[in-house]
């Protein structure tokens, strides 16, 4: 399915979101259909994290509504919440992975902690297995991040991201701290999940090469790989672009829409190169 087909998979209804003091989100809408990609930009504190922890109900809204999967979410308990994230892929800031705990562990323990998985040890290590064959690390199962590389880790991250084969997946910076190659695969597994899973997808970066890229690439399984697509071949709207500013959604728009922009503040974000 895409756009238009079912209801969105998050909406949020003018959302504010309180922080101690500080007002984090500001009356903030936006919708994402099944299997649609939201790429989130905006300047250090401006709120995209945030973003991302209040469609997990991590963080509750001040006022307005927040829809996930068709159920709002704004006043669930903690417990209500459970069948919710069970449904959630999260790749956090710098993977998140569990240092005491090998590949395998950490793959596999959104499989032994959300509601809804009753599997067997033997069941998780072969689940684990699929998802790190996924990101082509299927040999690491029993190493531990720390004899990983910086890369290597952010792929083990997707990894436990997809294992329980979500409906929609968070991305916090996946490629920050990486170098362009590197970045450049992560991005591209983000792509395969998407296309191969309709997946609907929702990723926070700082890099507008990322976000160029999910706007404008398929998945091609002849050849395996992550492709950018003729400009004639494109589907780009599925693939929307939001820039926040101080809490504030200052644009949402496709890419042409964003790199047509004459906003000083939004324009930055197109032409940010490292």
């Amino acid at each position: 399915m895409r756009e238009h087909d079912e209801q969105p998979v998050v909406r949020f209804e003018h959302v504010t979101v309180r922080l101690d003091s500080t007002i984090a989100l500001k009356d903030v809408s936006f919708e994402v259909p099944a299997g649609g990609t939201r790429v989130v930009f905006g300047a250090a504190g401006s709120g995209k994290t945030v973003l991302l922890k209040t469609a997990l109900g991590l963080v509750r809204p001040e006022s307005g509504r927040v829809w996930v999967f068709g159920q709002d979410i704004s006043g669930m308990r903690e417990q209500e919440l459970f069948g919710i994230r069970s449904k959630i892929g999260v790749l956090f800031q710098e993977g998140g992975l569990f240092d005491s705990l090998t590949v395998e562990e950490n793959v596999a323990y959104p499989l032994a902690n959300l509601e809804g998985f009753d599997l067997t040890p033997e069941e998780r290590r072969a689940r684990a297995e699929e998802a790190l064959r996924f990101v082509e690390l299927e040999h690491t199962l029993d190493k531990f991040p720390s004899e990983l590389s910086g890369g290597m880790r952010r792929r083990v991250g997707i990894a436990r991201a997809v294992v329980t084969g979500p409906r929609l997946v968070l991305y916090d910076s996946p490629t920050a701290g990486l170098d362009p190659i590197t970045a450049f695969t992560i991005i591209g597994l983000i792509v395969k999940e998407r296309d191969l899973r309709n997946t609907t997808t929702v990723m926070v970066t700082h890099r507008y090469q990322d976000g160029h890229f999910l706007a404008t690439a398929r998945y091609d399984q002849q050849v395996g790989q992550a492709r950018t697509l003729e400009a004639s071949g494109r589907n780009e709207h599925e693939t929307r672009f939001l820039v926040l500013r101080e809490g504030s959604l200052v644009f949402e728009g496709t890419l042409d829409e964003l790199e047509a922009s004459t906003d000083p503040y939004v324009s930055k974000f197109v032409r940010h190169e490292e």
